[in-house]
């Protein structure tokens, strides 16, 4: 835990004001008021007293030790005051400060020297240009922003501070309490990791909730997330997932996004929930602190009105949920206290005129009913509703088993509800379809923490034989690797490859030709010439000798004229596939997150459609069979519609050996096999083309 921050026994702040609107005497004034019951010290040259409190020209005037120091002046002076801080013992410094690697390389190097100095006196470092931080249990409001937030059990750290005054607006306005707000801005020490691990141990936080424009360090970062997550739910927005957003991220925080592909695997991997809007980030996080997990996915929806229980049921089935049948003893029982017009299915429809009472009765049902998992109660305004009474009875009828989500639709004539809903901490939803993203996140989230240990299977393979092509082939400077050697080093990795042989002469195409059996495949090998086809690099369903001297030939007078000077090493020969289903494995190595593998149909599946799922290595067969059921296409696979089915694990096993590939060689950058041709169960799948890039070995 990050004690010298969160729980100092002291705080000074460097740049105190006793000018309101100034940065340093909002900061100051938080201090004060936010409750801090340790000494407050103000440091200011030119001021003897700032809010009743003694202020010092230096740290070294005041003469005792202090535990966290807060830094408000400008940048030219940031240097000084740290080495201050220092010497006076603080543990924990934050810098409010702004003017180092968002503005320019001089900023950036300046911003280096004091985080190195930092680590090596071991204390700990905020920022700098970052709103400050909070903690509500130790009453510490170190920070320029609004009021203190109430108590409460949701931690939040931010890399915008912009970001965290409109979170801490949000929770005042839902009368939702917070535990911790961290503004970590450039983050030149602590960082998302540090925070996560320390708040993943924090006891009185239930819920983390983060804002990322960019993450430094992938793998620890998937490391401490997914440490985090099996404590307690973990939500995150990130932003700069398109290419203006990228480049907005960087203008603000000097750091390039990453691909948002990859966040989004290390994201699922880890079990963090993924919020795609800011709203997002507070509809999930109350329904996790307030509720418990589902233990499944059949949801009951309770409503006053026939629209909306046909919206939530709609948002249900969409959200891969399941609108859950009522036990038939259940149901008998409830249609006893409800009027003869009600409808006791699913939705339940307690009519426009239901009084507190009903809902109850309703809901008592539903908590007891075992063919139900989570419940949805949605009350909209008629002329005879109670919203506050109801609410009050919502809450009374509660037994804490089962997770309740509310949606009171409307405005002014529910907003005495939504207060009562607030007071007995049930997360209430302007929507039933916003109400039911939140409980899909709670029910993806509790299949995450109950997934089976994960085993990643190590397969026999001919590692050496691979370390030798590809030392060589770096040696050279041959980065883009032939058709010949990527297919080479994936049978060393246990994939099928035709038998084939590379031919340097039309008579030698045509010794190994017969030599092999036709029909045949013919494919330029050269290392200027990637897309063989589009050139007119490759020949199919070769039947006999004289279609092998003609290919040859004229493959060879093609790719001189198309592609002048470029080096080829001759022509592969390679004998035909039978016919299969034709799909796509491949990996792209992340730079923050490493090896990421992908998976997908061919043709306008992967062209057209972009019908593709993505997982970071190492992976299980676990995941990786999720990775297939993941894309639209899984059917095709299956044999579904008229189609034979094929061998699935035989692809799962494929992603695997690609896993185990590319961890073992960091060295490889990309690689796909397209296409990977896959039978009937039973047969084994073949490597029809490959290609890998390496990673030049100054990298």
């Amino acid at each position: 835990m990050l004690e010298s921050l969160f729980y100092p026994d002291s705080v000074a702040v460097i740049g105190a004001s006793r000018s309101p609107g100034k940065v340093g005497h909002d900061l100051f004034a938080n201090l004060i008021q936010g409750g801090f019951t340790g000494p407050i010290v103000a440091i200011n040259p030119t001021a003897s007293e700032i809010m009743g409190h003694p202020s010092y020209p230096s740290l070294k005037a005041y003469g005792q030790q202090i535990d966290l120091c807060v830094i408000a002046v400008p940048q030219p002076l940031v240097e000084q005051a740290v080495h201050d801080a220092v010497d006076a013992g603080a543990g924990g410094i934050i810098i409010i400060s702004a003017g180092f690697k968002e503005v320019d390389a001089a900023g950036a190097a300046l911003e280096k020297k004091i985080a190195d100095f930092c680590r090596r006196r071991q204390v700990r470092l905020v920022g700098p240009n970052c709103l400050g931080l909070l903690n509500t249990s130790s009453q510490l409001n170190a920070s320029f922003a609004g009021n203190m937030p109430a108590v409460g059990s949701i931690s939040i750290f931010s890399q915008s501070g912009a970001l965290c005054t409109a979170i801490l607006d949000l929770a005042a306005s839902r009368h939702l309490g917070l535990q911790k707000v961290v503004s970590i801005g450039n983050k030149a020490d602590i960082s998302e990791v540090d925070l996560l691990l320390a708040l993943g141990g924090d006891q009185q936080t239930k819920v983390i909730v983060g804002y990322l424009e960019d993450i430094t360090n992938g793998d620890e970062f998937v490391k401490a997330a997914e440490e985090a997550s099996t404590q307690k739910p973990v939500v995150i927005l990130k932003s700069g997932t398109t290419m203006a957003g990228q480049k907005a991220a960087a203008s603000h925080t000097g750091v390039l996004a990453g691909l948002d592909t990859a966040y989004g695997a290390a994201f699922k991997q880890s079990g963090i929930v993924r919020a795609d809007a800011f709203e997002q980030l507070f509809d999930y996080a109350t329904a996790f602190a307030m509720q418990p997990l589902p233990v499944g996915n059949r949801v009951l929806i309770i409503t006053n009105a026939g629209g909306p229980g046909t919206m939530a049921a709609d948002a249900v089935e969409k959200a891969g949920m399941v609108v859950a049948e009522l036990d038939r003893n259940v149901a008998t029982a409830l249609r006893q206290e409800l009027p003869a017009a009600a409808s006791v299915g699913n939705p339940i429809d307690v009519l426009g005129d239901a009084p507190p009472a009903r809902y109850a009765a309703a809901l008592a049902a539903a908590q007891k009913d075992p063919e139900v998992d989570a419940i949805l109660v949605i009350l909209t305004p008629q002329a005879m509703t109670k919203a506050p009474e109801t609410a009050r009875a919502i809450a009374q009828t509660m037994t804490g088993d089962k997770p309740v989500l509310v949606s009171f639709m409307g405005g002014v004539e529910v907003m005495p509800g939504r207060a009562e809903l607030a007071a007995a901490s049930l997360p209430d939803y302007e929507s039933p379809e916003r109400a039911v993203g939140a409980l899909k996140a709670m029910y993806e989230y509790s299949m995450w923490r109950n997934r089976p240990p994960r085993v990643v299977n190590r397969f026999r393979v001919h590692r050496r034989r691979v370390e030798r092509i590809i030392t060589r082939s770096q040696r050279i400077g041959r980065l883009q690797l032939s058709e010949v050697k990527s297919k080479t080093i994936l049978k060393a990795y246990g994939f099928k490859i035709p038998r084939g042989q590379l031919a340097i002469s039309t008579e030698e195409a045509v010794e190994i030709a017969e030599r092999i059996g036709y029909p045949l495949a013919m494919k330029i090998v050269s290392p200027d010439v990637i897309h063989k086809s589009d050139l007119g690099g490759v020949k199919l369903d070769i039947a006999n000798a004289d279609q092998v001297r003609d290919a040859f030939d004229l493959m060879m007078l093609r790719i001189r004229e198309r592609v002048p000077g470029a080096r080829i090493e001759g022509v592969y020969v390679e004998k035909m596939l039978d016919r299969g289903l034709e799909i796509i494995l491949g990996m792209s190595r992340d730079p923050q997150f490493g090896p990421m593998l992908m998976f997908g149909l061919g043709g306008i599946f992967v062209e057209v459609m972009k019908d593709v799922a993505f997982h970071l290595a190492p992976i299980t067969f676990d995941e990786a069979m999720q990775m297939l059921l993941a894309t639209r296409s899984y059917a095709m696979l299956e044999g579904k519609r008229g189609n034979k089915g094929v061998d699935i694990e035989a692809v799962a096993a494929g992603l695997q050996r690609i896993s185990q590939l590319t961890t073992d060689f960091p060295q490889i950058a990309e690689l796909d096999i397209n296409p990977f041709i896959v039978g009937e169960m039973g047969s084994e799948p073949v490597v029809a083309d490959a290609r890998m890039t390496l990673r030049s070995p100054v990298e």
